[in-house]
């Protein structure tokens, strides 16, 4: 199926799939510094049109659909909101709040059945200061009528630039038992809330309890939404090499709640802190599968395998 770009410079960039806008990401700044300014990609669609994706639930106004973040970065929070500080718990400290500033666009590239965007970017902490350089890439392919999906894939590297070494956590590393949230995130909307989630090697019926801070190549987020009788299913993968020892940076884990609220994070320090050196750089690549209805693991072990990286 033909897809079609729409570029509003300095704001957004929408991709469509005929009648239906399959996403927006916004590079424009957020108006609210406290909620960690920096690009993300809301609404998320399906083929069928149906809305994936949250933004600035009342629980947590700074969760806005598919965004790159650092909840914990050398006594910064790249993530938004309060700050856990051990001992004292969730902090509104504004001061720690860093932002992501859009640089450039150094590709834009569209085909009729797949379009890809290479960003710049630089994280800037609280004070003004740059602590790393990103070139971050976005793509859309895999548009599949039949199967009624698409895919998205969503890949970092990052530099520290900062002259000092940069130390990666999450509010586990920082005290919270089981709550290592960083990275990539997405946030679902409210009728996700509920929904069943399961990887490649779990009982179904186990629940997100079982799989917080699991390690496995892919996770798959089903539910029903309200208003339409419809169902719609999301899968979060890894590219081989993120959960290969000799070639990524930190181990990953996964984030993931149904319950109160809809998430899941691709966490790249969920149990321990990570140190990036001056002036070294890492990278990760990551997909989502976007579709309509309900599948199973094996549904969602045979479209991957489908997928080439």
């Amino acid at each position: 199926m033909t897809i079609q770009v729409t570029h509003s410079r300095g704001e957004h960039i929408t991709v469509r799939s005929g009648d239906v806008e399959l996403l927006r990401y916004v590079y424009a700044p957020d108006a609210n510094a406290f909620e960690a300014r920096k690009p993300y990609i809301h609404p998320l669609r399906t083929l069928a049109g149906h809305q994936v994706s949250g933004y600035r639930p009342n629980d947590h106004r700074w969760h806005k659909g598919l965004q790159m973040t650092a909840s914990h970065l050398s006594g910064q929070n790249f993530w938004g909101g309060n700050s856990y500080v051990h001992g004292k718990g969730y902090l509104r400290l504004p001061e720690r709040i860093g932002s992501m500033r859009h640089d450039d666009f150094p590709a834009l590239d569209i085909e009729s059945d797949r379009f890809h965007l290479a960003e710049a970017l630089t994280w800037i902490e609280n004070g003004g200061n740059e602590w790393a350089r990103e070139q971050r890439g976005i793509t859309v392919h895999s548009v599949d009528e039949k199967a009624g999906s698409w895919a998205l894939d969503w890949t970092i590297r990052l530099t520290n630039t900062r002259g000092e070494p940069l130390r990666f956590g999450s509010p586990t590393t920082a005290g919270r038992e089981m709550a290592g949230y960083t990275g990539l995130q997405w946030r679902g909307p409210r009728d996700f809330s509920g929904g069943t989630v399961f990887g490649p090697y779990d009982d179904v019926t186990a629940g997100t309890a079982k799989l917080m801070g699991t390690q496995s190549p892919w996770l798959a987020f089903t539910a029903e939404h309200d208003d339409v009788d419809a169902h719609s299913t999301l899968v979060f993968a890894h590219a081989p090499e993120n959960l290969d020892g000799a070639s990524a940076i930190h181990d990953s884990h996964w984030f993931v709640r149904s319950e109160p609220n809809p998430t899941v994070a691709f966490s790249w320090a969920f149990f321990e802190e990570f140190e990036l050196a001056p002036g070294a750089s890492f990278a990760y690549r990551y997909r989502v599968v976007v579709a309509d209805g309900v599948w199973d693991r094996d549904q969602v072990a045979t479209h991957l395998q489908g997928l080439t990286w």
